[in-house]
């Protein structure tokens, strides 16, 4: 009568172990795929950001864009940690002539909206 009652316990107690694995195994799943979520979200965001602050100091700008303005965008640009956004930005700081300039905005522009994810 005690194996019985000792197997018994040790079947629950085996059993009770392997719901928690199972459930720890779906809860780490579950934060991992959160954790994407928040992160793509919050990229959306800074690009987000960033766009709108080109657009209100650079794009519609009545003259030159202050110093201020600028550091605001390259520290943006930074914040993003994408290469190639930041190429594409050295690319629109450096241009010499309107016609470069004109073409590194819509570059610009265009890498910003791609790397928009949904």
């Amino acid at each position: 009568m005690k194996k019985i009652i000792l197997t018994a316990i040790a079947l629950i107690v085996a059993f009770g172990v392997i719901s928690l694995s199972v459930g720890y195994f779906l809860q780490a799943q579950k934060i991992q795929r959160l954790q994407k979520e928040l992160n793509v979200r919050q990229t959306n965001a800074k690009l987000v950001s960033f766009l709108d602050t080109f657009i209100k100091k650079v794009l519609k700008a009545q003259g030159e864009v202050s110093f201020e303005d600028r550091l605001k965008l390259e520290n943006a640009v930074r914040d993003l940690n994408d290469k190639e956004l930041l190429s594409l930005w050295e690319s629109f700081t450096q241009a010499a002539t309107a016609e470069q300039i004109q073409q590194n905005v819509k570059n610009l522009l265009e890498g910003l909206v791609n790397k928009i994810m949904y």
